[in-house]
C-alpha cells in the first residue's frame, strides 16, 4: 500500500517538498480550490485549535451576566451595546469555528 504523502529532502535531511499520491492530490486540489467556505493556509493543528475556541473566561461571565440581567430586565441602556457587541462576537466566532470543522472534515476527514 502506498503512503498518502512522501517528503523530498536535501542532502543535509531537510524537508524541501512534498509527494502526494494521486487520490490525495486530486481531493486536496478539487476541494480546496473550489469551495470558498474553506479556511486554507492553516495547519491541522490551527484548524483544530480554531475548532475547539471559546470565548475567554471574562467574556464568557461577562455575557452571562448580561443575559441574566436582560432577561430579567434589568439591564441598563449603556450595557446593551456591549450586550450588543459580545453576542456578534459569539456569532462570528461560532461561523469561524464551524467552518474550522468543515475544512478538517474536508480535508482530513476528521
Amino acid at each position: 500500500m502506498s503512503e498518502a504523502v512522501r517528503y523530498v529532502t536535501d542532502r543535509q535531511g531537510k524537508r524541501v517538498g512534498v509527494l502526494l499520491d494521486l487520490e490525495t492530490y486530486h481531493r486536496l486540489a478539487n476541494v480546496a480550490g473550489s469551495d470558498e467556505e474553506m479556511l486554507t493556509g492553516l495547519s491541522l493543528a490551527e484548524l483544530q485549535a480554531l475548532a475547539n475556541s471559546h470565548l475567554s473566561p471574562v467574556e464568557q461571565t461577562q455575557l452571562s451576566e448580561l443575559l441574566a440581567q436582560n432577561a430579567e430586565e434589568r439591564l441598563p441602556a449603556d450595557d446593551t451595546a456591549t450586550l450588543d457587541r459580545l453576542l456578534a462576537e459569539v456569532d462570528s466566532l461560532n461561523i469561524l469555528k464551524t467552518r474550522a470543522r468543515y475544512t478538517l472534515k474536508q480535508l482530513y476527514g476528521v
